[in-house]
């Protein structure tokens, strides 16, 4: 990190760069021109023209890396990067801790943390005061969480800064969780849960989830039971805020048209007397992912089957070969859209679904998941679930064209520069870098890492980290309409079964369908 006072590139001055590497054909095009021009009466064959070209010598380009200054301030650790290409300045907030780190019993509390930090008032305001001051002073402002984490900023005019960023610190500091504003959230989260059972996306994501990670947080799903109104009494929401959203949990970032002894002295403000964290935040655990195969199954009459499937990945996030040969392996599987194998297989070849991905998720302290999913007609259900494992086969069994490989990186490569658009990308990296213990300069490392990637070494971490045959399937569709029995696939669990069939008129002819297993029953059967 450059020390305090250490003057970082402008952005402006790095979208130059690439607008001149960007323009680099259109100027030798134009030298050519010059050259033509130049000497009306004097004729350059096309190999001369080549040549004093190819002479023509241009600065090299570098990529200066855009650094924030690191401060503390009262002991929080604060990313500090100046930008006065506009008259705007952000206020950025991390916590570490979340849903992950407390119990179930405070599911729907934690769930409902940074709805109601935004509209639910402060100690001062009423929520109605807080959305007006915001409206007048033109403010963009977010709070949001994920399972272990919340994060908060404040973008504001610079004239506004006074006024807006201590708003924004009361909302964090000393939210009203005004009643009224409870009791909405409650009833449209209630709204959320009993539409979700209807949405065969979101059914088949969160049942997956819960089938592989069981009863950890990654695996629980809101339901009734969790928006009792005691679940959100002002008791337990004080008790997820005071152990969330407090400067121990905090690290801090500022951007934009300020200079550091303005946003330290409103730092400082910021921080003073704001009490430390408060209750007790649990230890991460450590999820035991299912690692058995097999198939799973829920009945519903809709135009779409869903499709997802996975195993546990043992390969971790961390500079290492089979981590970043991993990236690009995923990239060529179904990452990388309509380019992708899983798309050119069930899409293009065979028409099966309009879409296809994969997912391999990797942590740096847990294990994680590599499957695919997709959506296709019932009747090709079982097609598509088995094109997708071929497909898996298909990465073991040989190395990718080096042109797939190559093409994946340098995408990757050539998106590197849109890691730099905004000074607020530089400092919100810089944040979850250091949340995630890993090294500043991790996105060079990873460019670097992805540019050594070879075919072979795509198909080795495939063959060593991935199965088809460990593949957990859940299959949500109209299963009387199934290409199959979706024990075809692996022992089958029914989680919802469907209607069973009418049974045919005593004394008629048996329907081919009970005469052969084309077509399974309305339940599938268990295995």
């Amino acid at each position: 990190m450059n020390a305090a006072g250490a003057r970082n590139p402008s952005p402006h001055a790095f979208r130059g760069r690439r607008a001149s590497f960007r323009g680099l054909p259109v100027a030798l095009a134009v030298a050519a021109a010059a050259m033509a021009a130049a000497s009306p009466h004097r004729a350059y064959s096309q190999e001369t023209v080549r040549e004093r070209i190819a002479a023509i010598r241009f600065p090299e380009i570098r990529f200066t890396r855009l650094e924030p200054e690191s401060h503390t301030v009262r002991g929080v650790p604060v990313y500090f990067f100046h930008d006065s290409e506009l008259p705007l300045v952000t206020f950025y907030a991390t916590f570490d801790g979340g849903v992950r780190n407390l119990t179930r019993d405070h599911l729907a509390a934690a769930s409902a943390l940074p709805n109601l930090l935004r509209t639910g008032g402060t100690a001062e305001l009423p929520p109605d005061s807080v959305d007006e001051r915001i409206e007048l002073m033109g403010l963009a402002m977010s709070f949001g969480q994920g399972g272990g984490g919340a994060t908060s900023w404040v973008n504001t005019l610079t004239d506004h800064m006074d006024e807006a960023v201590p708003l924004w610190a009361s909302m964090l500091r000393a939210p009203r969780f005004d009643s009224a504003q409870v009791e909405r959230w409650r009833g449209t989260e209630l709204e959320r849960v009993r539409r979700g059972r209807d949405d065969p996306g979101t059914l088949a994501f969160g049942r997956f989830n819960h089938i592989m990670y069981g009863d950890h947080p990654v695996g629980w799903e809101m339901d009734d039971a969790d928006l009792e109104p005691a679940d959100l009494a002002p008791e337990k929401l004080r008790h997820v805020h005071g152990a969330i959203i407090c400067p121990d949990n905090m690290v801090l970032g500022v951007t934009g048209d300020v200079t550091w002894q303005r946003a330290s002295a409103m730092l400082e403000e910021m921080l003073d007397g704001w009490p430390p964290c408060s209750g007790t935040l649990l230890e991460d655990a450590v999820p035991v992912i299912r690692d058995e195969p097999g198939v799973f199954v829920i009945h519903r009459e809709i135009e779409q089957s869903v499709i997802v499937m996975a195993h546990v990945s043992r390969l971790r996030q961390g500079d290492n070969p089979a981590y970043f040969a991993s990236r690009v392996a995923n990239s060529i599987l179904g990452a990388s859209g309509f380019s992708s194998r899983l798309v050119t297989e069930v899409r293009t070849r065979e028409g099966l679904a309009y879409g296809a991905s994969s997912l391999w998720t990797t942590s740096s302290r847990n294990d994680g998941l590599v499957g695919a999913l997709t959506r296709t007609r019932p009747e090709a259900t079982l097609e598509a679930t088995r094109l997708i494992l071929a497909t898996f086969d298909s990465m073991r069994a040989a190395p990718p064209a080096a042109e797939e490989v190559a093409r994946t990186i340098d995408e990757t490569v050539n998106g590197f520069v849109f890691n730099f658009r905004t000074p607020l990308q530089v400092i919100s990296r810089g944040m979850a870098y250091r949340a995630l213990g890993l090294p500043d300069d991790w996105l060079e490392r990873y460019v670097r890492g992805i540019q050594g990637v070879t075919p072979r070494a795509v198909q080795e971490v495939f063959r060593r980290e991935v199965d088809p045959a460990r593949m957990t399937i859940l299959l949500v569709g109209d299963t009387i309409r199934f290409d199959g029995s979706p024990s075809e696939l692996g022992p089958v669990t029914v989680l919802e079964a469907g209607p069973p069939a009418p049974s045919p008129p005593r004394g008629s002819p048996r329907s081919p369908r009970s005469e052969g297993t084309s077509r399974p029953s309305r339940t599938p059967p268990p295995e």
